[in-house]
């Protein structure tokens, strides 16, 4: 029997979802950050630079950055774990992955990049003090075992931040739902030439546990003093936790 998941609002089996989210990335890669600035209003800026307030690197750190994409996070990272450090850029999609390794050539940053799988991640435990995805957890078929490989790399005292799209105040539900499912479908059209895979985004964001869903299987995964942080009414939140 297929065991199947969702893919925004339809059911398809998991092996499709996989091949689905792939195509959704291929095609939005070249515009990525031109459509991230549009759906948030430039607000996912403003969230990465409080996660990586959150994340406090230090020279000397090993961070893991999943579902990396476009390296704005690993850029980030990088300059502050020094030439000490040791920071990945890790995507499970080539096309996103090449345009983040590219990005940070351009940036005069040269740091490992590798295509993975953050439900199978090929790295030793207790490896990184630092974790982070942002924007990634959503598109994972098997959450809860992303989050169990994410605790695994960690060092004992080290911390996992997921910043994702989550659950709006009540009050901006409807004006959020219109601009979710009317004008982000008809910008991907007008600027990226793809309205399907911004209505994919859309719905992915619905379909994504709530905060303190996430903060349960966070906990569940065995990481401790797991928090959350809303950030703009909701519309996006960083999650830690640690790894004791």
């Amino acid at each position: 029997m297929t065991n199947t998941t969702h893919f925004g609002y339809k059911t398809v089996s998991e092996d499709d979802k996989v091949h689905k989210v792939a195509e959704v990335f291929h095609s939005v890669a070249p515009k990525y950050d031109v459509m991230n600035d549009l759906m948030s209003a430039g607000l996912h800026r403003v969230w990465k630079i409080f996660t990586i307030a959150q994340a406090a690197i230090r020279p000397g750190f090993k961070v893991l950055d999943i579902a990396g994409g476009t390296g704005d996070l690993a850029k980030a990272f990088a300059k502050r774990a020094g030439p000490s450090g040791e920071v990945w850029l890790t995507d499970i999609n080539e096309s996103m992955l090449r345009v983040g390794r590219d990005r940070l050539l351009n940036n005069g940053l040269s740091i490992p990049t590798l295509l993975c799988d953050a439900e199978k991640l090929p790295f030793p435990d207790n490896y990184f003090d630092r974790v982070s995805v942002a924007f990634g957890l959503r598109n994972m078929t098997h959450k809860d075992a992303a989050l169990a490989e994410m605790r695994r790399v960690l060092k004992p005292g080290g911390k996992l931040l997921v910043l994702e799209f989550s659950k709006v105040w009540e009050p901006l539900k409807k004006p959020y739902d219109v601009y979710s499912f009317s004008v982000l479908p008809w910008l991907g059209k007008k600027i990226a030439n793809d309205s399907e895979s911004y209505r994919y985004l859309a719905e992915s964001i619905r379909m994504h546990p709530d905060q303190d869903t996430l903060k349960q299987m966070m906990t569940d995964a065995g990481l401790e003093r797991v928090e959350y942080f809303n950030l703009t009414a909701g519309v996006a939140a960083l999650h830690t936790g640690i790894k004791l």
